[in-house]
């Protein structure tokens, strides 16, 4: 990809967002029994509110959720607009039987602009986003030994160079975890929707979206630029023993010291 073209989006920030909340959330059982994961409080708010209210003090505009597992929760709970922020749905009917890669791709015709691509299960301090809202971005952080999952690699250009899905393999090059929070340009999304359509249309619905940007990165049909969320707290929620370790990190009341301190200063 030119990023010297004039379809290059990188000088505009992004305005729009897309949550990917189908799944059943069945690691977080009995807590999902009646509910999506993305409901689950961790201390006394929900992953969801918490997630709006970080793309709220963003300046985000447009929301756009794909539900499937108890969706008229999400729906009841949000409703169609939060504050500044206008928020629209698109179900996924065949979220019991799909995975990541569907739920993105059906969202296809209702995205027309450049997004950010967020997973329900991220709980995030809100300036973590600060360099996320510019196009063609990948969330990273430090590969530590407790996470798990899609690691990246990055060459010394200091873009994304390889995916790693699902490696437990020993490795020696230094690898940073994926947290699953991706930005992109429409010429990228535009790229990366003919690249699904070829999934979809072969019948490959149970892979994840990575198996796509890994294949792109390798092609050079996308270029990505990691951003570090090692400054700030973070975490994926997908098990009881990780709402626990959350509610270490985002404790109550730390929303109010913190605002309480930046008026002090």
């Amino acid at each position: 990809m030119d990023i010297n073209s004039d379809n290059y989006y990188g000088n505009n920030r992004i305005f729009t967002a897309l949550l990917l909340a189908a799944g059943t959330g069945s690691r977080l059982l009995p807590l999902t029994k009646d509910s999506p994961k993305c409901l689950t409080l961790l201390n006394g708010k929900s992953v969801l509110e918490r997630l709006v209210n970080n793309l709220k003090k963003q300046g985000f505009t447009r929301l756009v959720i794909v539900t499937g597992y108890k969706k008229e929760c999400i729906m009841d709970f949000l409703g169609s607009k939060s504050g500044n922020l206008t928020i629209e749905y698109i179900n996924s009917p065949l979220y019991r039987n799909t995975n990541n890669i569907y739920s993105l791709w059906i969202a296809r015709h209702i995205i027309n602009e450049p997004f950010v691509l967020f997973e329900s299960d991220l709980v995030l301090d809100t300036s973590l986003l600060d360099d996320m809202i510019y196009p063609d971005k990948i969330a990273i952080a430090q590969m530590q030994p407790w996470l798990n999952g899609t690691t990246v690699s990055v060459n010394k250009q200091n873009q994304v160079a390889q995916f790693h899905i699902g490696t437990t393999n020993p490795y020696s090059d230094i690898r940073h975890k994926t947290v699953n929070i991706y930005s992109f340009s429409l010429l990228s999304w535009r790229a990366i929707v003919k690249r699904l359509n070829k999934y979809i249309s072969e019948d490959n619905v149970n892979c994840y979206y990575e198996t796509v940007f890994s294949e792109m990165i390798d092609d050079k049909s996308l270029s990505l630029e990691p951003v570090s969320f090692d400054q700030k707290p973070w975490y994926e929620i997908d098990t009881i023993y990780d709402l626990a370790e959350a509610e270490k990190l985002f404790p109550k009341g730390l929303e109010k010291r913190v605002m309480l301190e930046m008026v002090n200063e």
